[in-house]
């Protein structure tokens, strides 16, 4: 069992599985663990948000139950859902048999052999490894009729099934909700969790999480490819590149067999960490050549 008594045990946890973190970052999500308070992470796609989840249902041993937000999501969808064609077979089935009992069939048909659980219910149900990780994502997606609701559930940790009454988790989920900031998220609910903003990693800690993620590259190919990526951070694009970029370009450079960058190979493996067509035609020519230049400069010693 992963020691979480201390922030310094926290980070090894979690380093442990491949999430290279800051002091800042961990001392949250110790803090989030020692009081029972949903943690909230902010930031720009692909700096990790998502991926500390994983790395605390791996740590902890723990299943790990993931809401994935998107524009419409309402309660239902999130909690629970009837079975209906089950249902309507059962009812084929009571009239053929000549079952007269509405009362027990009404019974029968709203109990747990025809409910499906969504997300949020799956996590009020206790586990025999403890309490789950609730990962709430990109709930920058929803709208606020469903953060209110959430305000709600996470605040007694119930859900209500007019069917089946009040459910209430026997141990608190340990959640984590995440926002990429294309709105802002109502105060209410910041309020109700220990808050984090996740940013950019600086030059030593990207190469920490590059050498975790990818130990079989060179040295010399990493701090090439983190210096690019810092690099290309500082240029006007639509979409600057998250470090899970940074790990997929390098994988990508991996299976290529580059030892080295080169203005020709960024042109052919611009995809892995531009997502954008206009920010990848910004580099064609001798910007990509000029980017690696800078970048190759900044790893020169001062």
């Amino acid at each position: 069992m992963s020691d979480i008594s201390s922030i310094d045990g926290v980070q090894a946890m979690l380093a442990e599985q491949g999430y290279v973190c800051g002091r800042d970052l961990g001392t949250v999500v110790f803090l989030s663990l020692r009081l029972g308070r949903p943690l909230f992470l902010e930031g720009e796609a692909g700096v990790g948000k998502t991926e500390i989840a994983k790395a605390l249902a791996a740590g902890l041993d723990r299943k790990l139950i993931r809401l994935q937000c998107y524009e419409g999501l309402d309660a239902s969808s999130a909690v629970y859902e009837w079975n209906f064609p089950a249902q309507m077979v059962a009812i084929r089935a009571a009239e053929a048999s000549g079952e007269t009992d509405k009362k027990a069939l009404t019974t029968e048909l709203f109990s747990d052999d025809f409910l499906i659980e969504r997300p949020l219910l799956e996590a009020m149900r206790p586990d025999p490894r403890g309490a789950p990780i609730l990962l709430i994502d990109e709930l920058d997606r929803t709208d606020a009729p469903f953060e209110a609701f959430l305000l709600e559930a996470l605040s007694d940790f119930q859900v209500t099934i007019p069917e089946m009454g009040t459910i209430k988790a026997p141990e608190p989920p340990i959640v984590i909700l995440t926002s990429n900031r294309t709105r802002e998220v109502h105060d209410a609910l910041k309020r109700r969790c220990l808050y984090h903003w996740v940013d950019y990693p600086n030059f030593e800690r990207e190469m920490e999480i590059l050498t975790a993620q990818a130990p079989e590259a060179a040295e010399s190919l990493s701090r090439e490819v983190v210096a690019f990526v810092q690099q290309l951070r500082t240029e006007d694009l639509f979409k600057k590149p998250g470090v899970a970029e940074t790990i997929d370009w390098a994988k990508c450079l991996l299976a290529l067999d580059v030892l080295m960058l080169s203005p020709e190979v960024i042109a052919d493996t611009l995809g892995a960490v531009l997502k954008y067509q206009d920010d990848i035609a910004k580099l064609h020519g001798s910007e990509a050549k000029r980017i690696l230049d800078q970048a190759r400069a900044s790893l020169e010693p001062a």
